[in-house]
């Protein structure tokens, strides 16, 4: 089963064509790898996946329903974007991990959350003030309050760029665990496919075209 059909797809801001129809499909399951020189259009891609941006022209079904038809709330319940640039909130990492709990009405498991955190290295992070941790930090605290409820699809946009080479080391483990042992499907736009070596499926965009789709 696919998890995504991509039919057409075009995006244009001021008569410059960001994406130029792409038809693709994104099964379901699978790890998926979206790479390209900057400028082609890959992290655009992404958000119209994450259902933050619209298309000029074309659909994206997910599970063969058309995400304009679909609930918002609901869909980004399944669908998690984390951005490449983490946008953190409150004064302390446990505000940013108790939130995903505040807006489904129920109490924060810090358990769960502590052990989450030790997975990618911050071990004792709880209390840590926002403005007191590093760019990579806050990088992997915002990947952890997306997986705090665990998603159907994962949204990765470049979440590594900010990371020394074990903090990288310690999220693609992470995530790794994520896609084998709970079956999420992850879709991440990377500069260098080479990094993700779990990837079973490798898309290149070049000047808003896809230039190969290798699975």
């Amino acid at each position: 089963m696919n998890e995504f059909e991509i039919k057409n797809l075009s995006y244009t801001v001021k008569d410059k064509t960001i994406l130029d129809q792409l038809n693709l499909t994104i099964p379901q399951g699978s790890w998926t790898v979206i790479s390209g020189p900057s400028g082609s259009g890959k992290s655009t891609f992404l958000k119209m996946l994450g259902h933050l941006i619209s298309p000029s022209q074309g659909t994206i079904a997910y599970k063969g329903k058309d995400i304009n038809h679909i609930n918002p709330q609901s869909y980004r319940q399944d669908v998690s974007y984390c951005f490449q640039t983490p946008v953190l909130f409150g004064e302390t990492v446990k505000d940013n991990l108790a939130f995903p709990y505040e807006i489904r009405g129920l109490d924060f498991d810090e358990t769960h959350a502590s052990n989450l955190l030790n997975t990618v290295g911050l071990h004792n992070f709880m209390e840590k003030k926002i403005n007191d941790i590093s760019g990579g930090e806050k990088q992997r605290v915002a990947l952890i309050r997306n997986v705090m409820f665990m998603p159907k699809v994962l949204l990765l946009d470049e979440v590594t760029s900010a990371l020394d080479t074990l903090s990288k080391q310690e999220v693609w483990k992470f995530v790794t665990k994520l896609h084998t042992e709970e079956k999420i499907t992850v879709i991440s736009v990377t500069h260098q496919v080479d990094e993700i070596t779990n990837a079973t499926h490798k898309i290149i965009i070049e000047e808003g075209k896809v230039v190969s789709d290798e699975s």
